[in-house]
């Protein structure tokens, strides 16, 4: 029997306000009895063997630690394997619109709000690689959207799952200590940012495809929402904090937006470095407007600004006007001015298979994996599959 999610008229301040501090109390215990019970030294070896391990093994930590992880183990009764794979099929064919729709409009959404985009900017300044911060945000994507990785008992996305939601308790226990951590951010990962974060990858991906022209029926848009809805619950969101439905969803992120978008350095700051990570990741240098252009397009003006993302000279007809370029994507060579929206969505096709090439040859760093697809994917989408 499924719980009963929220419905669109449940996000409201009195609701949501409380929410900013309250955390994940289940892997919240582990790592502060972990802090308790151990030296520094030992806690510090335990969160390198997460960062530096991409799937830990129980066996391999403390009991306390191989006790949470084995909680995790089983999905809740009420996920949907048939819905799981509907959201997966979907995943298969529009797997590369999606990875440029996190690159360009997932991320950013995270990045408009003011308040939980300072954790995400505080950790990232101590890690010191925001490529691989984002590189590891598409990872976790593609290994809840790949074949048996929520479903499958040894699936990549159950130990992903596992070790993030460890490691945002451990970000938890961190930065509230921070001397200059503020009051009014809320607990760091808090119940509001983790459910936008959530509905960054759920609700707003396929509002992404929407606005691309993508015509998903019913049926799969329920299914990848479901899909998401059991993330967030192995993620360590409360129940009452998943929205029900597409209504519920749509009125969340709004509800988000009204409450937490705003202009900052920090927001700022992390555009900037995801807008020239896709550029690095880009052939040559004629595709650099398109990270910004695209990030308008979704996010709209307004929102755009308060990311530092301004328009251009080449935006003289919005996201169209990079058709005017002679472009050449992926052996293609694009050269009308097109006025419709099948001509966005395959330039966002094309854009993400180059992002894909790119970022499945890049290093983390010198001690971890590469990006991973499986190699039935890559051959879906005609990439680089032998590397």
């Amino acid at each position: 029997m499924p719980p009963v999610f929220q419905t669109a008229a449940h996000w409201t301040d009195s609701f949501l306000d409380p929410m900013r501090q309250i955390g994940d109390p289940l892997a919240d215990t582990v790592v502060e009895n972990l802090f308790a019970d151990n030296s520094i030294d030992s806690v510090n070896a335990l969160m390198r063997s997460l960062v530096l391990n991409e799937y830990p093994e129980p066996s391999t930590f403390p009991p306390i630690v191989a006790d949470y992880l084995k909680q995790l183990d089983e999905l809740p009764d009420w996920a949907d394997s048939g819905k799981i794979e509907t959201a997966q099929r979907v995943f298969w064919e529009y797997g590369p619109r999606l990875i440029l729709i996190l690159h360009c409009y997932a991320l950013p959404f995270c990045y408009v709000g003011r308040n939980g985009v300072q954790v995400l900017a505080l950790t990232g300044r101590l890690s010191g690689n925001s490529t691989r911060r984002i590189l590891e945000t598409a990872q976790l994507l593609v290994d809840v959207m790949s074949p048996g990785g929520l479903t499958g008992p040894q699936g990549r996305a159950r130990r992903t799952i596992q070790k993030v939601r460890l490691m945002h308790a451990a970000v938890r226990h961190l930065v509230k200590q921070y001397p200059r951590w503020k009051t009014e951010f809320g607990l760091p990962v808090n119940q509001e940012d983790l459910t936008g974060t959530l509905m960054a990858f759920s609700w707003i991906s396929l509002d992404g495809l929407r606005r691309i022209g993508v015509a998903l029926t019913d049926a799969e848009w329920d299914a990848y929402l479901h899909c998401w809805q059991i993330v967030g619950h192995q993620l360590g969101l409360s129940d009452d904090m998943i929205p029900a439905d597409n209504d519920s969803a749509a009125a969340l992120c709004a509800a988000i937006a009204r409450r937490q978008f705003g202009p900052c350095p920090e927001g700022k700051l992390m555009t900037k470095a995801l807008i020239e990570s896709v550029q690095y990741q880009l052939p040559g240098n004629l595709f650099d407007d398109a990270p910004g252009l695209f990030i308008r397009y979704f996010l709209g003006d307004e929102h755009a600004a308060m990311i530092g993302v301004e328009k251009t000279g080449l935006e003289q007809s919005g996201l169209r006007g990079v058709l005017a370029l002679p472009l050449q994507i992926g052996g293609e060579v694009v050269t009308d001015l097109i006025h419709d929206l099948p001509a966005i969505a395959d330039l966002a096709e094309k854009l993400g298979k180059v992002l894909i090439n790119s970022i499945v040859l890049v290093q983390r760093d010198g001690n971890r994996p590469t990006f991973t697809i499986p190699k039935e994917l890559k051959q879906q989408w005609g990439v680089n599959w032998t590397s």
